[in-house]
């Protein structure tokens, strides 16, 4: 497939990501329209060297059939079987609970395909830096730091496949987020002590 074929599916998948995110905002502070986050995913892969337009529509498109009602056959048919694999690699079951949905996540990471871990690596990037200076005012100190510690587990499952990714990561598990006009260490604890942490985060995002 030639690049321009390449560029004609990457905006055909951006048009069909922003119709189907058009009235989705995001949990932050401001509310921000919600197809910022695919987008801004899809910036970072590229940042990152990575420019496998299978990817980069992936990206576009992760969140539409967990977030709308865009259906698996949906995919395929507008996009082809391998994008929309890897978009179901990265999807989760909504029928689950939320605490269950989080271990699944962890333990899923392990076997998913590589294009689906750089996707996965990416939005995981995208979230944390944006709860770093912008979390969900709903959310307490311990949500927070127990979403932080929660997305360190899954990246554990996600390593090797970018560095760059990686990297940027590490730099926010050793930083610090900012909730009213105090930061907090985004990781409050030893790395023993995170499994305790983590179960505690679980309970709490029960009653969220």
């Amino acid at each position: 497939m030639d690049i321009n074929n390449n560029l004609l599916n990457l905006m055909k998948s951006i048009d069909f990501s922003c119709k189907k995110h058009r009235d989705q905002r995001r949990k932050d502070s401001h509310s921000t329209p919600y197809i910022n986050h695919p987008i801004g995913v899809t910036y970072k892969l590229t940042q990152a060297g990575i420019n496998d337009f299978d990817i980069l529509q992936a990206a576009i498109l992760h969140d539409t059939v967990e977030d709308t009602n865009t259906t698996e056959e949906e995919l395929v048919k507008e996009f082809g079987r391998k994008v929309a694999t890897i978009v179901m690699e990265v999807t989760d079951d909504k029928s689950e609970s939320k605490a269950d949905r989080k271990r699944h996540q962890i333990e899923h990471a392990k076997h998913i395909s590589k294009e689906a871990k750089s996707v996965k690596l990416a939005d995981k990037l995208f979230n944390l830096s944006d709860i770093q200076t912008n979390a969900p005012p709903s959310w307490s100190i311990d949500v927070i730091q127990g979403y932080f510690i929660w997305a360190k587990a899954v990246i554990q499952n996600l390593r090797g496949t970018n560095q760059i990714l990686e990297s940027q990561l590490d730099e926010i598990f050793s930083s610090t987020f900012i909730k009213g006009d105090k930061h907090y260490p985004t990781i409050p604890c030893t790395p023993e002590e995170e499994p305790k942490l983590l179960e505690n985060y679980y309970k709490i995002i029960i009653m969220l």
